[in-house]
């Protein structure tokens, strides 16, 4: 086994870790006090060429891999761990053109996906529950050569930012029920951003619903055919959404990790750093062991994306590392909290932010429950 990574995948990784530090920090404090997301920072992003990290080089992405993609999401959500979530939502909604879209539909939205004109996410969640597609009430019916979509998504990240999402709906209920993806951009009319949420966490993310009302989308921006709507969006969410999750939560563990460290050095008590307490050293450790756990299930799931294995055999490794990354990240942050003490539920201390966060991961592309039915299913089958 190979722990290394590339040349490339390591100046990728020193690239997003300079922008997270040189540009994103400065605006941290800018996002939780406005929970908006500064435009700027996608198009500094798309000049980086983060934006287009999955997007085969002929559209003019890099084609880097989902690996690459996660080591810029870590790196990204040390930082602000909203804008990590932000910008593994964009790959999530338009890996689906990637993987499964015709030729037309790449045409037509990649070059613009990696350049940044286009922002993306996607939409299946509703009202009725994320976890459950199946009694989705969102429709598409056929006029002519077109579709006509009428419902409401909610908790979409980046429902406000993007400007194109993949969409999950209804398309027929006898003799059985079949669901369709398409691909829709704010330059059809009728699709547009409804209300907001206000989270404990994740400040800047804009999260809330998105309303299709009338819309009227073109056959060529059907995804893979009529009636394979939730192959789409599992492989969208399996392939990337809960890695990127994941992958966030290495960049709270990590913050975590840094914040504690920082602290107990400095902090002196009974006329030495707290560093030298063995209560402290224990929690240090403990934060340090869920960070390298974390990165090797998911940097594994990752590499495993990378190969092209089939979704069956990916889906119960995505979803170890999603549930333990994003538990850890709870605990880890919890630990720097105790390890600061009072000065852990000071805003200027910062992991106060990295506790909130952590339980924003928690349930976002699949609570660690579901996953955990993921992991079971593939355990108890014997393989």
């Amino acid at each position: 086994m190979i722990f290394e990574f590339t040349p490339e995948q390591e100046l990728l990784k020193k690239a997003a870790r300079e922008f997270a530090e040189e540009v994103v920090y400065p605006k941290v404090e800018e996002m939780e006090t406005t929970r908006e997301l500064p435009e700027e920072l996608y198009q500094v992003m798309g000049e980086a060429g983060f934006l287009g990290i999955l997007v085969p080089q002929e559209y003019g992405g890099s084609e880097l891999g989902t690996l690459a993609a996660v080591l810029v999401v870590e790196e990204i959500s040390r930082i602000s761990a909203a804008l990590g979530t932000s910008f593994q939502v964009h790959c999530l909604g338009y890996l689906p053109v990637v993987r499964l879209g015709s030729p037309q539909l790449k045409q037509k939205y990649l070059p613009g996906i990696a350049t940044g004109k286009y922002i993306a996410t996607g939409a299946i969640t509703e009202a009725s529950g994320g976890s459950e597609p199946a009694n989705m009430s969102t429709i598409a019916t056929r006029d002519g050569d077109s579709w006509v979509i009428n419902g409401r998504k909610c908790f979409i990240s980046n429902n406000k930012t993007a400007n194109c999402t993949w969409v999950t709906a209804r398309t027929k209920d006898e003799p059985k029920r079949e669901f369709t993806s398409f691909f829709v951009d704010k330059s059809i009319e009728g699709y547009k951003t409804g209300r907001m949420e206000n989270k404990m966490g994740f400040h800047g993310l804009d999260n809330g619903d998105l309303i299709f009302q009338d819309c009227k989308v073109p056959s060529e921006n059907v995804i893979l055919g009529e009636g394979r709507g939730i192959t789409v969006a599992m492989t969208s969410i399996g392939r990337m959404g809960r890695m990127g999750m994941a992958a966030v939560g290495l960049g709270v563990i990590k913050s975590s990790l840094d914040a504690a460290v920082k602290f107990a050095n400095e902090r002196i008590l009974y006329g030495k750093p707290i560093a030298e307490l063995q209560a402290i050293q224990f929690k240090v450790a403990e934060i340090a062991s869920l960070l390298e756990t974390s990165r090797l299930l998911v940097y594994r799931a990752a590499w495993m994306a990378d190969q092209n294995g089939s979704d069956s055999d990916l889906a119960p490794v995505v979803a170890m590392a999603k549930y333990y990354a994003t538990d850890s990240a709870i605990k880890a942050s919890d630990l720097a909290l105790e390890i600061l003490g009072g000065y852990g539920v000071v805003e200027d201390y910062h992991v106060e932010r990295y506790v909130r966060d952590a339980r924003m991961i928690w349930a976002a592309a699949g609570t660690a429950d579901i996953m955990k039915l993921s992991v079971a299913k593939s355990a108890l089958s014997g393989k």
